[in-house]
């Protein structure tokens, strides 16, 4: 797994840096930013989702994937609770960027070409259940959290978001057996696969917009990173390591909390007139460090695992 672990992050690191200069050659605009996370997530990450789920139906995978939400919910609940302990409210402090940049991670961009690169295909069909539990809370405490308004429509709005819209469809493709014709399934796979590399570079260039070295000089960058990091996938290893799920679930689970802050949290905070330069710093340091803590997590998951 570290082996694998390591030189998927090698690669991800490797296009995070042509995103950067791809940016700074202005090869990459704002706009085509945009554009390319918006093709990321409406289009490529479905697709790599409804791919997940056009498999023979076999009552392990149910079980695991029922699992999977299971210990989705119990982690995210966790993570929300010690955040809200630890990181405490003081004048002057992005207390509201700095939980939600603590608790929600980049499951999507970062999270899928992990998983894929691990566990395969049945990797990113346990990564549905987590991605569902993630944008259900992110898109109501999430936002409840950094607008202080507890407005319910913007649940209804990820309901409809093609990722979501994607795992009821995989589950009628599961549950009722249904193969896709084989020209179909490879066109389909054709756009999965541009999956990382479009991600990466988006958060490369995402990352050159802002000044990493003065990101860098921001001391509690490193707080809340370390926690988001570090603290988080060893508080979900600490809560399900002597349960009894199979260890694609528990490895999925802790990736997905372990994985860097989201992009999300820097949308929210500009939208709601926080300080979304200091969430672009979050996003980008975690990213960053994530590079080397993904795999000492691995390392932890493997030893677990002997």
């Amino acid at each position: 797994m570290v082996s694998i672990l390591t030189n998927q992050v090698s690669v991800m690191l490797l296009l995070i840096l042509a995103g950067m200069l791809c940016y700074k050659l202005r090869l990459l605009s704002d706009r085509g930013i945009k554009e390319l996370s918006a093709i990321v997530l409406q289009v490529v990450n479905p697709i790599v989702i409804l791919l997940a789920y056009h498999r023979e139906l076999e009552m392990r995978l149910v079980q695991n994937l029922l699992w999977t939400f299971l210990l989705s919910a119990v982690a995210m609940g966790a993570g929300i609770g010690l955040a809200t302990l630890l990181i405490r409210k003081k004048p002057g402090r992005e207390t509201a960027v700095e939980r939600l940049s603590a608790v929600y991670s980049n499951c999507g961009f970062m999270g899928i070409p992990l998983v894929k690169a691990l566990l395969g295909y049945e990797g990113v069909f346990y990564l549905t259940a987590f991605l569902t539990v993630f944008n259900l809370l992110i898109w109501t405490h999430g936002i409840m959290s950094i607008s202080g308004s507890r407005n319910l429509r913007s649940l209804l709005h990820v309901l409809r978001s093609p990722a979501i819209l994607a795992i009821p469809l995989g589950m009628i493709l599961f549950f009722g057996q249904i193969t896709l014709p084989g020209f179909l399934t490879e066109a389909l796979e054709q756009v999965a696969g541009m999956n990382t590399p479009l991600a990466m570079l988006v958060a490369g260039a995402t990352i050159a917009q802002g000044s990493l070295r003065s990101a860098l000089m921001q001391k509690r960058v490193y707080l809340i990173a370390a926690y988001k990091l570090l603290m988080m996938p060893l508080v979900t290893i600490g809560l399900f390591f002597a349960l009894p799920v199979e260890h694609a679930v528990l490895t999925t689970v802790v990736l997905s909390m372990g994985a860097p802050t989201a992009i999300t949290c820097t949308l929210f905070a500009v939208q709601n007139g926080k300080n979304a330069g200091y969430a672009s710093q979050l996003f980008a340091v975690s990213t960053v460090f994530s590079l080397l803590t993904l795999p000492l997590v691995g390392v932890l998951l493997e030893a677990i695992e002997k």
